[in-house]
């Protein structure tokens, strides 16, 4: 399948099937561009500096809390037409299992029990944290997330875009 047959309006679905499809054809040759290879360990390890991070300060209990106690979330149904097929893509290059229905027709078609079941998400999905929250954490320990974020933004871009470039040589 051409990345020409999806867009960003695209359904989710349609978008899912061409990232899996795409990583049958091409995930070894992705995963084995050096360069690739190099950002996806140094993403990983800054997905899991901001995640740490976000524990750390508390806003991942305030998350839990607001979805389960208050019935709401930032992670609603719709939060999924913001991604595109290659960071779906990069997400299987993470070794996700990519969902293939949505678990409540209320929330983002990735959001799961314990939270988002993405590894690499949406610069929004990283950056957004609510008014609930930013009133109640420090804003000390809010700069410091964003720095660990900050991180992990470039690196998805700078990887998204080595994806991006790889695809194009290989189509070729």
């Amino acid at each position: 399948m051409d990345s020409k047959d999806i867009s960003i309006s695209s359904p989710i679905e349609k978008k899912i099937a061409w990232a899996e499809a795409c990583f049958q054809k091409s995930g070894r040759q992705l995963l084995a561009d050096k360069t690739i290879a190099d950002l996806l360990d140094r993403i990983e390890r800054a997905i899991h500096a901001s995640h740490a991070e976000m524990k750390k300060t508390g806003i991942i209990a305030l998350c839990q809390e607001c979805e389960q106690e208050q019935g709401g979330s930032c992670c609603g149904a719709g939060m999924e037409k913001r991604y595109d097929g290659r960071l779906i893509l990069i997400n299987l290059l993470l070794d996700v299992n990519i969902p293939q229905t949505r678990r409540d027709s209320k929330s983002c078609y990735f959001l799961g029990e314990e939270g988002c079941l993405l590894q690499a998400r949406h610069v929004i999905c990283i950056n957004y944290i609510c008014r609930k929250i930013t009133d109640r954490i420090d804003p000390i320990k809010i700069n410091a997330l964003r720095e660990k974020e900050g991180e992990e933004v470039n690196l998805l871009f700078l990887l998204h875009e080595h994806v991006k470039k790889s695809l194009k040589g290989q189509a070729a």
